[in-house]
């Protein structure tokens, strides 16, 4: 998500302080979809104005996908 001070960041749902910070999107999804699959959680990238791009959900579906 786009930092205040310019620029964009990774930060968990609910948390005050990004556990990183970057001068370019591109560079910081890879880290972040790394922590998601790790954490188990789902990955939200988010637009400069804020709103959600793309969601990537790495935890474990309660009603996933029949077929």
């Amino acid at each position: 998500m786009p930092h205040p001070d310019g620029g964009w960041q990774i930060k968990r749902d609910g948390d005050q302080r990004a556990s990183h910070r970057g001068d370019t999107q591109s560079g910081l999804i890879d880290t972040a979809r790394e922590i998601s699959r790790n954490q188990g959680t789902e990955l939200q990238i988010h637009r400069p104005n804020g709103q959600i791009r793309q969601s990537d959900s790495h935890g474990n579906d309660p009603h996933p996908p029949k077929g």
